[in-house]
């Protein structure tokens, strides 16, 4: 079953039995993204490691070339 047939599913329950209709899937993604992010860059201050910029640091360690050994 999809997520929109449960949706209707879950709808179609709530007004036989007179309650509110439950939110709409997608909803609230935004908010959950954004306390998602906040909560991690919070842990991040608390455990003495950088807010921000850890994911483009991470990168460009990654991408940037490594010295050739000569030998």
């Amino acid at each position: 079953m999809s997520i929109t047939q449960q949706y209707l599913l879950d709808t179609y329950r709530a007004r036989q039995l007179g309650e509110p209709a439950p939110p709409a899937p997608g909803t609230h993604d935004r908010r959950v993204v954004r306390e998602w992010h906040d909560r991690r860059r919070f842990r991040a201050v608390l455990a003495g490691r950088p807010a921000h910029g850890r994911v483009r640091r991470a990168l460009r360690r990654w991408w940037s070339p490594r010295p050739r050994v000569l030998g």
